[in-house]
């Protein structure tokens, strides 16, 4: 394998998902966790890749460990053309010493058999996240 195969990774912003969540439903504890169920009442998709919609249902169950959230999230999109776009979006939440910027990265993974949205299928892909007007909003970037 040549190093021009192992160049470096660019990121293209592809879309924002914003989620809108419902109360938090606590699940149970463990000795040094507390897992908590939010559930996916709805949301919007936008971005020079894909438009479209979050479908109500679904839903983010997280881990909290210390002051680290590890998430696992799992919601249907539907895009503009009315196909329906599977994700799973796995990733960690922790505070930072700049209260404004805490780590809050994901892996979002897709799944469809829409022809015209198949790339979402073929691709990897970074997420950034953030809280903003009571929403959860993914700022969807794909590794080229």
């Amino acid at each position: 394998m040549t190093a021009d195969a192992l160049r470096e990774p660019v990121l293209e912003f592809a879309f924002e998902i914003r989620v809108a969540v419902a109360e938090d439903l606590p699940v149970g504890r463990g000795p040094d966790e507390r897992l908590t169920f939010a559930p996916i009442v709805g949301g919007t998709v936008d971005g020079p890749l894909l438009r479209g919609e979050v479908l109500p249902g679904g839903g983010d169950w997280y881990v909290e460990r210390g002051s680290t959230c590890q998430l696992d999230a799992r919601y249907l999109l539907r895009a503009e053309d009315g196909s329906v776009i599977d994700i799973v979006n796995r990733g960690y939440y922790r505070p930072t010493a700049d209260p404004e910027a805490p780590y809050y990265r994901t892996a979002p993974v897709f799944q469809t058999d829409a022809p015209e949205h198949r790339w979402l299928a073929e691709h990897q892909f970074l997420g950034l996240a953030r809280e903003e007007d009571e929403q959860i909003c993914i700022r969807v970037f794909v590794v080229r």
